[in-house]
């Protein structure tokens, strides 16, 4: 049985002959820019002919994966980096399965967590248990629960994304490692993983353009886990926050301006682009984000970019709120820390008013608190002070 990406077959290929079966052509011209995720289902599925399309997972938000199920059993996993991965509970697999298609037995047990913000969709639809290993250690962990698992020896340090323990991994039998977009930089420690018989799993989640997308990717961890009801109603509880908002978001008036930014030690600043789910989240609770024509030039797909004081200044200095994000450079206690790294800011106006907030540094591990987060940035325009993830600087 095939457990890893060992083939050599290059997924330029796959996509080739998806495109084929799609449109009945050698996929030339604008056929070889699609994404798989642009593939209409059946012909996705037709990596294996042993195997005929039944349907997909329903999405309503999320656009950077999907999960189409088999008549006969299993399911293709597809991600926005076009890595694809076959789920089954049953250890029947195609004979014609693709190489570079990497096999997953359900439940997955014993994972290694290297991707930091999917912990709290595991915690959120009660699969911490199938946790084995952390790329973190106990305090650096802001989940509770993460805590207390690391505490009781339940959940191991298993080394960093980018250096693991392989030794332990391999001796506790480790089901999957897990990893963020940072693994694309080491690519070396992917190959080392599946040569030793682990799959790898890259979370693409911070891809997703808005905050119900990235919440949404609950679902996929609860299937590949087993938990897929419990994931559902985790989601489902989180998205109600938003609904309740959905009413503001159709208002264009009078919106209230919001910079969301941190201050480097060398004196630039860190800004969310336009398309980031930040910005939506602040656009549903009543806000506008000061940066709204802050786009990137289409290369990649970063959330960030980095200005110089005197342009950041230059755009922000009329916004109603500030708020720092704590994630880049650590929280801020008072006003006064900021202005001594950044004294031209005093004369802004959310300065001069009383409007500077910062986030509290659990808030991007806490991947499922979007609703509660979007809750916050609206009592914050309202004048209201009952906070989860943000608290005002004085």
């Amino acid at each position: 049985m095939k457990n890893v990406r060992t083939g050599t077959l290059p997924v330029i290929l796959c996509l080739l002959l998806l495109m084929s079966v799609l449109t009945g052509c050698g996929g030339e011209g604008a056929a070889q820019k699609k994404s798989l995720l642009d593939v209409d289902p059946a012909a996705r599925c037709a990596v294996t002919k042993e195997r005929t399309y039944d349907h997909s997972l329903k999405l309503t938000y999320a656009d950077r994966f999907a999960v189409d199920f088999y008549e006969e059993g299993g399911c293709l996993i597809t991600v926005c980096d076009d890595r694809q991965y076959y789920l089954s509970d049953s250890g029947d697999l195609p004979n014609d399965l693709p190489g570079d298609i990497t096999v997953l037995k359900a439940p997955l047990r014993d994972i290694y967590v290297a991707a930091t913000a999917a912990m709290d969709y595991f915690v959120s639809c009660g699969a911490l248990e199938d946790l084995r290993f952390s790329s973190q250690k106990a305090s650096n962990w802001k989940i509770p629960e993460a805590v207390s698992a690391m505490e009781d020896g339940s959940l191991l340090f298993a080394g960093k994304y980018s250096t693991p323990d392989y030794e332990l991994l391999t001796s506790e039998h480790c089901g999957l490692a897990l990893e963020n977009t940072m693994i694309y930089h080491s690519p070396a420690v992917i190959e080392q993983l599946e040569s030793l018989g682990i799959p790898v799993f890259i979370d693409n989640s911070s891809n997703e353009s808005t905050p119900q997308g990235r919440m949404e990717w609950v679902k996929l961890f609860g299937l590949l886990t087993g938990r897929e009801a419990e994931a559902d109603r985790a989601f489902k509880a989180q998205e109600k926050e938003f609904k309740k908002l959905e009413s503001i978001a159709d208002t264009e008036k009078d919106r209230p301006t919001v910079a969301f930014f941190s201050v480097r030690s060398n004196g630039t600043v860190t800004v969310r682009q336009a398309t980031d789910y930040i910005p939506k989240m602040i656009e549903i609770a009543g806000g506008r984000y000061i940066f709204e024509d802050l786009r990137s030039d289409g290369e990649g797909m970063r959330s960030t970019q980095t200005i110089s004081m005197e342009d950041f200044y230059s755009t922000a200095k009329n916004a109603d709120y500030f708020i720092l994000n704590s994630s880049i450079e650590g929280e801020r206690t008072a006003v006064a820390e900021l202005l001594k790294d950044a004294p031209v800011l005093a004369d802004c106006k959310a300065v001069k008013e009383g409007h500077v907030y910062c986030t509290y540094a659990d808030l991007y591990q806490h991947s499922m608190g979007q609703g509660d987060f979007v809750r916050d940035l609206h009592q914050m325009l309202t004048g209201g002070k009952d906070f989860t993830y943000i608290f005002k600087l004085n």
